[in-house]
């Protein structure tokens, strides 16, 4: 086993971490610019890398983040484990604003955004019909047990392109699938950890019903925003907490998630493309 470090992705409303022996660090990557530098320090003896998705000031859209950038960024820091902290909207009446979804699947509905490591020169496919990994979701759910936070476990996230909100006929129609809330970043986030051999989790904080609510209407944005003050400071109790108790050295993932590229890469080593090779010698060092 390796040492565990852990990975926090600030969604809107947490744009800092606590942390001890704390500095901002820029990182560079071949894949142009992350959201911003990254937090380095530790909690209770824990590594822990912090990176705001949408940068300080709130500065990127869903769209404009670079996904590849930002996790490329985290597997130079030698991060095992990323926990995702997501603004959502809800859809389904018994998740209301407030509540944290451990969510355990995901409809990608996004089209305008780069989504893999991998293309023309070295063509990797990676096993995906499990996305979250069940061993650090465990660990994030006994967290928010014993801070005593509102949370469910189990359920589907609809990713969509944004940035506008849904209309009501998409909302009814997410609805529909039997999916629980909807948000605009864990896609592409969540492939490209997995491409990256990152155990990855999402924790969805619900500020809204979407759109399709009767007795809430449209998003309120000036709504919204209460709720992510509140989720923030939840969201900060709960990561304090989690590092405490996180194992120190990283376990291995029951359905392969640290080991996705065992197989994965298809083009054979002489055809492979030097230049792409050169941009991926981060992300699958392990099997290069």
């Amino acid at each position: 086993m390796s040492k565990s470090i852990l990975g926090i992705i600030g969604g809107s409303g947490v744009y800092d971490l606590p942390l001890e022996k704390a500095e901002w660090k820029t990182v560079e990557s071949p894949w142009g610019l992350p959201s911003d530098q990254l937090r380095c320090g530790e909690i209770d003896g824990l590594s822990v890398v912090f990176l705001p998705r949408h940068g300080r000031g709130h500065v990127h859209s869903p769209t404009s983040i670079n996904y590849r950038a930002n996790i490329d960024a985290m597997k130079r820091m030698g991060v095992t484990d990323i926990v995702s902290l997501s603004a959502v909207g809800s859809l389904k009446e018994e998740l209301p604003p407030g509540m944290f979804v451990l969510v355990d699947q995901f409809i990608d509905r996004t089209f305008a955004r780069e989504k893999s490591f991998f293309g023309t020169g070295c063509v990797g496919h990676v096993p995906f019909s499990h996305p979250i990994s069940p061993v650090l979701q465990d660990t994030v759910a006994a967290a928010l047990a014993a801070e005593g936070l509102n949370f469910t476990r189990g359920g589907t996230y609809v990713v969509m392109e944004g940035p506008q909100f849904s209309t009501l006929a998409e909302s009814w129609l997410y609805r529909s699938w039997s999916a629980s809330v909807i948000g605009m970043t864990n896609m592409p986030e969540a492939k490209l950890a997995r491409e990256a051999e990152i155990c990855y989790c999402t924790v969805a904080m619900v500020t809204d019903y979407d759109s399709w609510h009767e007795d809430h209407g449209t998003v309120d944005v000036a709504k919204v925003v209460e709720v992510l003050k509140a989720n923030s400071g939840h969201a900060k109790k709960l990561v304090l907490r989690l590092a405490k108790d996180f194992p120190r050295e990283h376990p291995s993932c029951p359905i392969g998630s640290d080991r996705a590229l065992e197989h994965a890469l298809m083009t054979a080593k002489d055809y492979r493309d030097p230049i792409l090779m050169k941009k991926l010698e981060a992300i699958a060092a392990r099997v290069l």
